[in-house]
């Protein structure tokens, strides 16, 4: 109809390859516009006429970046060419970053999930209404398709993120890799684990030593955290998994973490640490001096390697 098409004309937006377009304006509201017009046509004929045209309901998706790196492309390529070399040659691959932290208790979780009546839920989030708050640090390896998250209690810090990867080479790491010494990290660009934090490379250094280890950090450009793959293959799994129901306790996080599932086969494990994590940590010049830090020659303010003050035996 020629009269719809010029009603979702100043509103219309869509993409001229695939057809596909889309209307801000409700079926109820058109169908009131063509009575304006002379034309009485129900909202399901109009939402019919609507389909047949190739329009359809759609919301907001989040794809343009805020900020366009100039290197950005570069650094894709240079992270993308890290991992296929460190997978070559069998050495371990961690995507890393922190969850979005929660709240502990009788609240309102996003999502819906079958049941037979609602759950009541408090009215409100207020903190001081909470258990305490979860923040789940992640490790995900990337060629096994597997996750381990440490639940922190206190903050989100450097010191914590990297206790959570120690913890996994503790006790997967070591185990899945033997006699590896070299580990690559794939990391957001900000955060505790930010490329600028000395904190996070002060705190790979301890873990660098304690093990032998040789750490290659490579960061995703800013404005990129949604590349990075823990995102999309371990905590989106996780968020589906939970939706809609109260973090009523720890011990439920953690059971809701542990029986993640996915098609392909992945699985996770997780763990509660309730050490106390200081926040604003000042480092000092002489922790700086002791980090034994080789910039790469691609991006170097995004790419570097920590070397181990004990030679490991490569």
């Amino acid at each position: 109809m020629k009269v719809l098409e010029d009603l979702l004309e100043d509103v219309t937006a869509g993409s001229p390859t695939s057809g596909l377009k889309w209307t801000h304006r409700s079926t109820r509201k058109l169908s009131r516009a063509l009575g304006r017009r002379g034309m009485k046509v129900g909202r399901d004929t109009v939402g019919r006429l609507l389909r047949q045209r190739k329009y359809s309901l759609r919301t907001n998706r989040k794809y343009l970046a805020g900020t366009h790196h100039p290197d950005r492309d570069r650094q894709f390529r240079y992270l993308t060419r890290m991992r296929r070399l460190y997978f070559a040659l069998g050495l371990p691959v961690i995507s890393v970053d922190t969850k979005k932290k929660e709240w502990v208790g009788n609240f309102k979780n996003p999502g819906r999930c079958w049941r037979r009546r609602d759950r009541e839920v408090l009215d409100h989030d207020f903190p001081s209404w909470a258990v305490g708050r979860a923040i789940p640090s992640g490790i995900y390896d990337v060629a096994y398709d597997d996750g381990y998250v440490v639940v922190g209690t206190s903050h989100e810090t450097p010191t914590f993120a990297v206790a959570a990867i120690r913890r996994w080479w503790r006790i997967v790491g070591c185990r899945r890799y033997p006699g590896r010494k070299r580990l690559l990290i794939q990391a957001d660009c900000g955060g505790a684990n930010g490329c600028r934090n000395w904190g996070w490379k002060v705190a790979l250094q301890q873990l660098a030593d304690e093990f032998g280890l040789i750490i290659t950090v490579t960061h995703y450009p800013p404005g990129a955290s949604k590349w990075n793959p823990i995102e999309h293959a371990m905590f989106s799994l996780i968020s589906e998994n939970w939706a809609g129901e109260p973090l009523v306790d720890y011990e439920l996080i953690l059971n809701y973490i542990r029986r993640t599932r996915s098609e392909t086969g992945f699985r996770c494990k997780a763990f509660l640490d309730m050490k106390y994590y200081p926040q604003k940590v000042k480092i000092t010049p002489e922790q700086k001096a002791h980090v034994r830090l080789r910039p790469r020659r691609v991006l170097p303010g995004w790419n570097y390697t920590i070397l181990p003050h004990t030679t490991p035996n490569d």
